[in-house]
C-alpha cells in the first residue's frame, strides 16, 4: 500500500512540475511581449498602428495573466461571466468621464477664449 501512495504522490509531484513550467512558459511570452511593446514605441513607424498594436499585445497580455495566473479559465463560467461585466462597466465609466472631462476643460478661460478665437479662424 506505501508503494501505491508514493506513485499517487510521485504523480501529483509530477502534473505539479508541468504546471510550473507551464506558469514559466506563459511568463516569458509575457516577457517577450513587453520588450516587443517597448521596441514599438520607439519604431519610426505611424502614430496609429504603433497604438493599434500597443492594444492589442496589452489586450494579449491582459488575457494570459487572468486566464492563467489568476485561474479564471478553470472557474465556472458564471464568475467568468461576472469578472467580464465589472470590467465592461468599468470600461464604460472610463470612457464616459473621458468624454466629460476633454481636454479643453481644464484650459483657463482666458486661454480657452484664445483656442476658440484660433479655432474659428482657421475654419
Amino acid at each position: 500500500m506505501s508503494s501505491d501512495a508514493t506513485e499517487t504522490n510521485q504523480e501529483h509531484a509530477h502534473a505539479d512540475d508541468g504546471k510550473f513550467h507551464l506558469f514559466v512558459q506563459i511568463a516569458m511570452i509575457l516577457a517577450v511581449i513587453t520588450g516587443v511593446e517597448i521596441v514599438l514605441i520607439y519604431l519610426p513607424v505611424v502614430k496609429w498602428l504603433v497604438v493599434s498594436l500597443l492594444v492589442v499585445l496589452s489586450l494579449v497580455k491582459f488575457l494570459l495573466v487572468i486566464f492563467w495566473f489568476m485561474h479564471l479559465k478553470f472557474d465556472k463560467l458564471f464568475c467568468t461571466i461576472l469578472f467580464f461585466i465589472g470590467l465592461v462597466l468599468a470600461g464604460g465609466t472610463v470612457a464616459a468621464l473621458l468624454s466629460i472631462f476633454s481636454t479643453t476643460d481644464g484650459v483657463p478661460l482666458t486661454a480657452q477664449a484664445i483656442y476658440a478665437e484660433r479655432a474659428a479662424a482657421t475654419k
